[in-house]
């Protein structure tokens, strides 16, 4: 038996292992100290190779799936962690959980060393000797910057020192004036601990937005007033309220994991200076179960990514797990200092932790209630899917005679459109069936860094089915994909909601429902909305693309010139960036330095 050999052969070194089932899918990725130990500990090898009888329900099913593996050997077991987080994120496997928050946080931030120092965002450290920071900030952090120069008289923008005279933000009692007067040192610091102490105090921070608005209401400057109320809304709505206040300068992250049956909460909690300034959560869906250790280490791995912070804080969470010597040993090289991980058992730290659960708890209780879970269990039972669906990418292709090609990608989550993850290509290939090998292609390769969803639907048939089947096996990765192709009614595609008869495909069959299948409709609404992202990014490429003809041919260079570039070069960008000697390969020496002229 090939599966009892391996692991008979595994050796005593770090390393990763992956368990596959029958069909050659990848059921989990997991790390070991000692890949022998490790995974022997998964099995029982008497009166013949099973699961082991002491393991969990959820790895007790993964094993009794499980029919080969295959294993890479690393230096150390901190490299075995880093391995086996970038396979998870690339791959997905069914037994792991996955964290899809992908995003850094942003710092407000001043640096002490100019003469007349301004606040900015940043995201990562500055390279500066004296930089104070404040932050991170989950949501609001604009907001507050904007606030700050509302209410503070500091210099209002990069370049306006250079200028030397005065401009309008001193004419509005906006700034000081240090560009052209004499403003002391002394002065301008009392705006900037006015600003510092806005940053740091949200509730005095909205007390003065709310005179500021008063005022501006009050002399009849609507829009101004309109502008202040919004911005301390999004404020007030950005922060947890609490009445914890250590009364000192501690700084700490907390980090708490909450789960139901089919969903995790991550919550994240910020403290600096003794007050909480900010939060953050996502949602973590549950494949085949849950694991406390599991969740930590990616929760904790992807927060803090390869890049120090640039304010590094003692770190809190409410349960202990296995790998936290490792994930402090491998955060202390991140951070350039020894990481703290802790688990409080009393006083404010525990209290920290408790407001954290509460705010978990109230989370998966509002998500249980809003979340429209029905009809993609539904969709599940339909189609035969691995996952229930909750995070679906829906593909599309648009072109018009071959000219300004273009794929769209659209995202479904928790019950509605996440436009923000929307993604766009300018493609090369020529026909439908080359332009979703292409979309798709490039879909895969960015799964490093916006990991695979539970399930891809591309507007299309059988043959673009088998397709993205083929893409996905090659990558090793393994998502459930459906396709739906649109009703021919006299050999054009039938778009009229509520009476299409569309086909669906799945890996197994075609079939079609009823036009007033809710599934359907699902499917259809998924599917149009994809068409319409694609539709839209071929307009506006489109448009841009005879904009950028038109500045050619009333430079002298022909509409079939400009075609030869295009078939070439591929974009008028890709043409911008070439040499003259590229351009007089295919057209005259001329028209390749006129070319160049037009875009220096």
């Amino acid at each position: 038996m090939q599966l009892l050999e391996t692991i008979k052969q595994l050796p005593s070194s770090a390393g990763i292992y992956q368990y596959f089932d029958k069909n050659g899918h990848l059921l989990y990725v997991g790390k070991a100290k000692n890949l022998a130990n490790r995974v022997k500990s998964y099995w029982k090898f008497t009166p013949k190779l099973g699961a082991n009888t002491n393991l969990s329900v959820r790895i007790k099913k993964m094993i009794e799936q499980t029919v080969s593996m295959n294993y890479i050997v690393v230096n150390s077991e901190h490299d075995a962690l880093i391995l086996e987080n970038s396979l998870i994120k690339q791959l997905n496997p069914k037994y792991n959980i996955l964290l899809r928050d992908d995003k850094t946080y942003p710092y407000i931030y001043i640096d002490n060393s100019q003469e007349y120092p301004r606040f900015e965002i940043t995201r990562k450290i500055i390279k500066s000797k004296d930089i104070t920071y404040f932050g991170p900030y989950s949501v609001g952090a604009r907001d507050i910057l904007n606030s700050i120069y509302e209410i503070c008289k500091l210099v209002q923008k990069k370049g306006s020192l250079k200028s030397k005279k005065l401009c309008l933000y001193y004419q509005i009692e906006k700034c000081l004036g240090p560009c052209e007067l004499p403003v002391s040192k002394e002065r301008y610091q009392k705006e900037i601990d006015l600003a510092t102490k806005l940053i740091k105090n949200k509730t005095f921070l909205t007390k003065n937005l709310k005179e500021k608005m008063n005022f501006y209401a009050q002399e009849l400057r609507f829009e101004e007033a309109g502008e202040l109320r919004d911005r301390i809304e999004r404020i007030e709505r950005s922060e947890i309220k609490s009445d914890i206040d250590f009364a000192t300068d501690e700084n700490y992250d907390i980090f708490v994991i909450e789960h139901s049956p089919k969903r995790a909460v991550v919550v994240r909690i910020f403290m600096r200076h003794g007050k909480i300034i900010s939060s953050t959560h996502n949602y973590i869906n549950l494949n085949e179960g849950f694991n406390i250790n599991e969740a930590y280490s990616r929760a904790l791995i992807d927060f803090y990514k390869d890049e120090k912070p640039p304010i590094v804080a003692p770190i809190l969470v409410a349960n202990m797990f296995d790998d936290l010597e490792l994930i402090e040993e491998h955060l202390s090289k991140i951070f350039e200092k020894k990481a703290s991980i802790s688990m409080p058992q009393r006083g404010k730290k525990k209290d920290l932790i408790a407001l954290a659960k509460l705010n978990a708890a109230e989370l998966l209780s509002r998500e249980t209630n809003i979340s429209n879970t029905k009809i993609v269990e539904d969709i599940q039972d339909l189609c035969h899917l691995e996952r229930v669906p909750l995070r679906i990418e829906t593909f599309d292709n648009s072109h018009m005679a071959g000219v300004a090609t273009v794929g769209a990608m659209i995202v479904y989550e928790n019950g509605k459109f996440d436009k923000k993850s929307y993604r766009t290509y300018h493609l090369n290939a020529r026909d439908e069936y080359a332009q979703m090998r292409e979309t798709l292609s490039r879909r895969v390769a960015s799964f490093s860094k916006n990991s695979p969803p539970d399930l891809w639907i591309l507007d299309g048939g059988a043959t673009l089915l088998k397709l993205a089947l083929e893409i996905l096996e090659s990558n090793g990765v393994f998502l459930d994909v459906i396709a739906i192709s649109k009703e021919k009614v006299d050999a054009k595609a039938h778009r009229a909601k509520g009476k299409a008869n569309d086909i669906i495909y799945t890996k197994e069959e075609a079939f079609r429902l009823k036009n007033s299948d809710k599934r359907l409709q699902f499917i259809q609404n998924l599917r149009d909305e994809s068409h319409r992202a694609a539709i839209t990014f071929h307009k506006k490429t489109k448009l841009k693309l005879d904009q950028e003809s038109k500045l050619l041919n009333l430079n002298g260079i022909s509409p079939a010139k400009v075609q030869k570039l295009l078939n070439h070069f591929g974009t008028f960008e890709a043409l911008k960036n070439v040499t003259q000697n590229d351009i007089s390969s295919l057209l005259n020496t001329k028209d390749a330095k006129t070319i160049k002229n037009i875009y220096k």
